[in-house]
């Protein structure tokens, strides 16, 4: 009786822990990011991130991203900041622009964790754009051009996926080339 009860619980283990063994492993800025740690844990080891964990530290969201979830987030590389007019990022940082900064980070944040193949299969259901309401309460728009897929800001700004699916424990991340700003 106990090595059937044994057995069971073992197979359930198997059953419904097996999702997060399927995940893979992704390598991101030169560091590999692991579906078990959650987005900041892995985020803060991505040399091609410094400017972005940077900001959701000023920004006081480190515990909201260390959070149960799910969140998709669509992470902006330092190259990204680096293509927004000379001084910006300089300026977000400051106390002051808290608020703004807040803002501009959770419109690349969405409620609910959407891999690539439920972006796409969006953007299907709705002929060629998915729309997606952000944390901020902004709206993103996704499209793709052949097998790449795109995300477009409110000012019209667009960012491509670079690198879909990276999993973490609380939801996923897809590192986009650039910055993506909400109506203000």
């Amino acid at each position: 009786m106990k090595t059937r009860k044994f057995l069971s619980v073992a197979l359930f283990a198997l059953v419904f822990g097996a999702t997060s063994f399927a995940q893979k492993t992704v390598m991101v800025g030169g560091a590999a990011m692991y579906p078990s740690k959650n987005i900041i844990e892995n985020a803060v080891n991505s040399k091609d991130h410094t400017t972005l964990v940077a900001a959701v530290k000023a920004a006081d969201l480190v515990a909201t991203l260390q959070g149960k979830g799910p969140f998709t987030v669509f992470a902006p590389t330092n190259a990204a900041f680096e293509k927004l007019p000379m001084g910006t990022v300089e300026t977000l940082l400051k106390p002051e622009n808290k608020k703004m900064l807040q803002t501009i980070l959770t419109y690349h944040v969405v409620a609910g964790k959407m891999n690539g193949s439920d972006i796409a299969m969006a953007i299907k259901k709705g002929k060629g754009k998915a729309m997606m309401k952000t944390v901020s309460g902004g709206t993103l728009t996704a499209w793709m051009k052949g097998k790449k897929l795109y995300i477009t800001d409110e000012k019209g700004g667009m960012s491509q996926v670079t690198i879909a699916d990276v999993n973490q424990s609380n939801g996923v991340i897809h590192v986009v080339n650039a910055v993506l700003l909400p109506k203000q």
